[in-house]
């Protein structure tokens, strides 16, 4: 896996997604029924923003107030970062560290591809390495045979 598409393959495009409207806590509910970090803000297929575990609980600490009845929009980064389903995966290593970030979601042309996060970057980072370690372990057998 060398491509952000490559990610998508393996994974899915499935999204979990909610609107500006939705409260806090039921984004809380989302992130635990779905077990994921992040949850993309829409408003049809325009991106709104997205709301993190982070997210909510730099709000928490910063407004030391836990009014989890409002909306979600008060509460997301609405400065998303997209990437492309060409973008490396070493070049997303590279941005998500930059930015302080951990999901991206995935866009070609205006349309919501997926959302990857850093454990699947991480993933993806770690399968590479162990295929290039298992194809020179074999180089090396073969070698040792030959000679």
């Amino acid at each position: 896996m060398n491509l952000v598409s490559d990610i998508l393959e393996h994974k899915g495009s499935e999204v979990w997604s909610l609107t500006p409207q939705t409260t806090v806590l039921e984004a809380l509910k989302s992130l635990e029924e779905f077990n994921v970090g992040a949850l993309l803000v829409v408003n049809g297929e325009k991106i709104l923003g997205v709301v993190s575990e982070r997210d909510i609980v730099r709000q928490l600490a910063k407004s030391e107030k836990c009014s989890l009845d409002q909306p979600v929009s008060l509460w997301m980064t609405s400065d998303v970062i997209v990437v492309p389903p060409s973008m490396s995966i070493n070049e997303c290593m590279q941005l998500m560290s930059k930015a302080h970030i951990r999901h991206l979601p995935v866009v070609e042309e205006g349309h919501l591809l997926g959302m990857i996060s850093i454990g699947d970057v991480v993933r993806a980072v770690i399968n590479d390495q162990q295929s290039t370690i298992t194809s020179l372990e074999n180089y090396i057998l073969s070698q040792t045979i030959i000679n």
